[in-house]
C-alpha cells in the first residue's frame, strides 16, 4: 500500500491534467438469464475504445473480501489508506451541505425510514421521498434540546438528512441505530466507550422524541442514524500531490469528502450531462478532476439491473465529449461494486481502466469485469491509483538516488 509520505517529496506540479471518473457502484454480478453483468450488458463503445487504447485491471477498495462503504471506497481512490483515515458518514454529509461544524460537534448521517405498527423497519429509505419533503420533515425535529445538548437537523437529499449534536462533553463513540436491513426494529444506540454513556442516553431520548413526532407522517415515520463522527484533519491533495484539484459531484456526501481532502467543489447540475458540461467549462482552471456519477449505485441498491445498464450507457455517451478535450490521463473506475442481484455494496473487485499517452496498452478491448481480469494492471489496492495516474501525467519525480 502506497504511503502518502512517499508521494509527498517526489510529487511535482505540471500543466498536465488528470480526470478521475468514478461510476459509483460500478461492479456487478451476472444476470442469471444472460450471464452478463450490468457493465457487460451495456453498450459502451467509448469506454471500450479507452480500454482498447489504455490498460485495465481490477481494484480492491479496502481489501479482498471486504465490503467497503462509500467513504472508505472514495478515500482509497484519492490515495488515502481507508483504514488509517476512516471517517464517519455524518461529517461527510454535514460538510457536503456546508453545515458549519464547530469544534466538539458530533454529526450523524440519517435516513428517514418506514416502520410498521410493530416498530419494524419496512423501508430503510422511506420510498426515497423527495428532498422537499425531507426538508419539511426536518423542520419538525430541528432545534430540540435534551440535557443541554442542541440538535440541528438538516436535509441532505431525498430521504437523507444529518443530525448535529452541540453541547459539552460529547463523543462519537456510539453504535448505529440503523439495522441495515428490513424486518428488524431500529437498534438502541449504545456506548462504545465508557465515556459515551451520557451521549448514548441523549441520542436514544432524541430518537424516541422523533418517533412520536413523526408517527403520523407515513412513509417517513422514523429516522435511522449511523456514522457518528467529528471533523478530522487530513493532509490535503494540494500538500501531498502538488495538485490543484476540483470535484464535480451532485450528492452532498461526495462533495463533503472532496472538501476534506482539499478539493475545490464546483457547482454543477444534477444530471450526468450537467456534470460533464461543468468539467468542460472549468477544464483550464484545474489539473485534477474528480467526477462522480451516483445513479449506478442507487440503481444497484434498488435491485434495478436494467436501470443500472441504462445509466452506464448514459455515462458512455457523455464520455465522448470528455475524449474530445484530450485529458492527459483518464481513469475510469468505481468506489465499490453494487450488484443489482445483491441490492447493496459488495466485496467484488472493481474494474478500472487507465488511459494516457504514456501507458503501456494491454490486450483488453472492452471495459468489463471479465475482460479486466486479464488486464495489464492486474488486481491491486485502490490506493495505488493516484500514484499511477500521477506517474502517467508526469507528476512524479524519481524516488531515491
Amino acid at each position: 500500500m502506497v504511503n502518502l509520505e512517499l508521494i509527498k517529496p517526489i510529487s511535482r506540479s505540471s500543466p498536465s491534467r488528470i480526470v478521475l471518473l468514478v461510476i459509483d457502484g460500478l461492479g456487478g454480478l451476472p444476470n442469471p438469464q444472460t450471464d452478463k453483468t450490468e457493465l457487460e450488458t451495456a453498450n459502451t463503445p467509448n469506454l471500450d475504445n479507452l480500454a482498447n487504447r489504455g490498460t485495465c485491471g481490477l481494484i480492491d477498495p479496502v481489501g479482498p473480501g471486504i465490503t467497503p462503504g462509500s467513504a472508505p471506497g472514495h478515500l482509497a481512490l484519492f490515495g488515502y489508506d481507508p483504514v488509517s483515515f476512516n471517517i464517519g458518514r455524518g461529517v461527510l454529509e454535514a460538510v457536503g451541505v456546508d453545515f458549519d461544524l464547530q469544534q466538539g460537534d458530533i454529526a450523524a448521517r440519517g435516513n428517514f425510514c418506514t416502520v410498521d405498527e410493530s416498530g419494524l423497519v419496512t423501508d430503510r429509505r422511506a420510498g426515497r421521498i423527495s428532498t422537499d419533503k425531507c426538508a419539511e420533515l426536518c423542520q419538525l425535529i430541528d432545534g430540540l434540546v435534551i440535557d443541554k445538548v442542541k440538535f440541528f437537523v438538516c436535509p441532505v437529499k431525498e430521504h437523507r438528512l444529518i443530525v448535529v449534536f452541540r453541547g459539552e462533553g460529547l463523543t462519537s463513540e456510539l453504535s448505529d441505530s440503523d439495522p441495515e436491513q428490513v424486518g428488524l426494529a431500529p437498534k438502541v444506540v449504545t456506548a462504545l466507550h465508557p465515556e459515551a454513556g451520557r451521549m448514548a442516553g441523549i441520542t436514544n431520548r432524541f430518537l424516541a422524541k422523533v418517533k412520536t413526532t413523526l408517527a403520523g407522517y407515513y412513509p417517513a415515520n422514523m429516522v435511522l442514524l449511523r456514522g457518528f463522527s467529528q471533523r478530522p484533519q487530513f493532509p490535503t491533495m494540494v500538500e501531498v500531490c502538488k495538485l490543484k484539484p476540483a470535484a464535480i459531484a451532485s450528492y452532498p456526501m461526495y462533495r463533503g469528502l472532496a472538501k476534506l481532502v482539499g478539493m475545490e467543489v464546483l457547482e454543477t447540475g444534477t444530471s450526468i450531462e450537467d456534470e460533464f458540461v461543468t468539467l468542460k467549462q472549468n477544464y483550464a482552471n484545474y489539473d485534477f478532476f474528480f467526477l462522480h456519477i451516483k445513479g449506478t449505485d442507487s440503481a444497484g441498491e434498488d435491485g434495478d439491473f436494467d436501470r443500472k445498464v441504462r445509466i452506464i450507457e448514459d455515462v458512455d455517451r457523455a464520455i465522448a465529449d470528455l475524449i474530445t478535450i484530450e485529458p492527459d490521463v483518464i481513469v475510469v473506475t468505481g468506489d465499490h461494486s453494487t450488484p443489482a442481484l445483491l441490492k447493496g455494496h459488495s466485496w467484488h473487485p472493481v474494474p478500472i481502466l487507465l488511459y494516457s499517452k504514456w501507458c503501456r496498452p494491454d490486450k483488453v478491448t472492452e471495459f468489463s469485469e471479465s475482460a479486466c481480469v486479464s488486464g495489464g494492471l492486474g488486481r491491486f489496492p485502490a490506493t495505488q491509483i493516484m500514484p499511477l495516474a500521477m506517474a502517467n501525467a508526469l507528476k512524479l519525480n524519481k524516488f531515491g538516488a
